[in-house]
């Protein structure tokens, strides 16, 4: 199975992103059409306005761009998306240079795979695209560096996919604490957990759920749940007990830089399990005392940073594993 990877460097939304949304908005929209997506732009704009008023240019500059419909308009927005889960694995470590390695295991079909450098707000930031517009993980110019986890939990309510709030985090927020701030304000409609860091190395993973009120920590690592296990057959099938007891044994050993890296790519935190739709479909290492960057496949890299930014397409060849449970 092969996917190709694409990086791209585009300041302000223009005809690479335009291109994007073009070859991608089809399968976005049939998407939408096989879960009855309901359209209301008159509540997504309004939603917009009143928990992330300063994105409403810049989702407007969106809809321009491509003349969106109705669909195309909402969806942009990143109020009330359809439901979706991944599993993933992510940690940060403070010894030595701060970095935070992440593993992101999602369905490969689904998969957008682009990272994109831009400066849409005037803060330039370097994120894994999700949505378009959303962010599955990244870091900005000032350090604040994040990455999120499926929080395991069945329950679906009022407010954004999370992808979208954290591009918003990215784009207007600086230190960790203002983006436990926006969380903790900004509705997500489903749970997810949260790890952060910046330059001085503090860390916050905060669990975010429809439900019930932020739950701010100080965990250095996260996987698929928020406390116990809520939802058994996930937590079966994700084996998120199991790679959380891993990352905090070694965590609890000091393994730091490029031993954690590697432990990223290994049983039980890198799954090949593509055929179920959790395989690990690429590794992250970010670096923001540097400003720097990694993605990581057994058998592929790409560096990246602010200062050095590549226009790139990789083609990664995913193995299976039929029996693969990690």
């Amino acid at each position: 199975m092969q996917r190709v990877f694409t990086s791209i460097d585009e300041s302000k939304q223009d005809s690479k992103w335009k291109n994007l949304f073009n070859q991608r908005w089809p399968a976005y929209r049939a998407w939408l059409e096989s879960n009855n997506s309901i359209y209301d732009s008159r509540a997504a704009h309004e939603a917009l306005k009143s928990y992330m008023p300063e994105m409403v240019t810049m989702h407007e500059r969106l809809c321009h761009l491509v003349n969106a419909d109705e669909a195309a308009f909402c969806f942009l927005s990143g109020f009330q998306p359809p439901v979706y889960s991944s599993a993933c694995s992510q940690a940060v470590s403070a010894r030595g240079a701060v970095q935070l390695v992440r593993n992101y295991d999602y369905h490969l079909d689904r998969f957008e795979g682009v990272l994109l450098k831009s400066a849409w707000n005037g803060k330039q930031v370097i994120a894994s695209s999700d949505c378009l517009v959303g962010v599955l993980d990244g870091m900005n110019e000032e350090g604040l560096t994040l990455s999120l986890t499926f929080g395991g939990r069945h329950v679906v309510g009022f407010g954004f996919g999370l992808p979208f709030i954290l591009r918003y985090v990215l784009e207007f927020c600086s230190e960790v604490h203002e983006a436990v701030e926006v969380l903790g304000r900004v509705p997500s409609h489903m749970s997810y957990n949260v790890t952060l860091t910046d330059q001085t190395g503090i860390v916050r993973t905060i669990q975010v759920s429809p439900d019930r009120p932020l739950i701010i920590t100080d965990a250095p690592y996260s996987t698929n749940h928020q406390g116990p296990i809520e939802w058994t057959e996930h937590g079966v099938f994700s084996d998120t007990g199991q790679r959380a007891s891993h990352l905090d044994d070694l965590l609890a050993r000091g393994l730091s830089g490029d031993s954690l890296v590697r432990a990223f790519m290994h049983p039980p935190l890198f799954k090949s399990n593509h055929s179920k739709g959790q395989g690990t479909l690429y590794t992250a290492v970010y670096k923001p005392t540097e400003g720097s960057m990694q993605l990581l496949w057994p058998n592929a890299s790409l560096n990246q940073s602010f200062e050095s930014f590549s226009e790139v397409q990789i083609p990664i060849t995913y193995q299976h594993s039929e029996n693969s449970h990690a």
